[in-house]
């Protein structure tokens, strides 16, 4: 059975810790996180009003951004959405979640 992750948890800026991930995980830490150095790092932003902005690295390692918007379905899976607030771009099923650490299930 999943566990419920409460919304205001995952309200910040979340950067990609590729250094902890496993074979199973990917790992996601505050943007305020001690980070080694790398040559570029995706994450997300979820705001409290339901819009999320992605980061990602550009074809020129320049950091890229789009948004949307985001939900919690079913208590433990993050969805993000475009234009269609129907059909989700994105689904992340949350293994474990505190104010420092996001952990998602490959």
């Amino acid at each position: 059975m999943s566990k419920k992750v409460h919304a205001d948890l995952l309200h910040q800026h979340w950067v990609h810790s590729h250094e902890e991930d496993t074979a199973t995980e990917t790992v996601f830490r505050p943007a305020t996180f001690d980070f080694p150095r790398s040559r570029g790092r995706k994450g997300f932003e979820l705001k409290p009003d339901g819009t999320v902005i992605e980061f990602g690295i550009g074809p020129t390692d320049r950091p890229s951004q789009t948004s949307g918007t985001w939900q919690i379905k079913d208590g433990d899976m993050i969805t993000f959405y475009g234009e269609s607030e129907s059909t989700p771009i994105r689904v992340m099923r949350i293994a474990s979640a505190d104010n420092n650490r996001l952990v998602i299930k490959k």
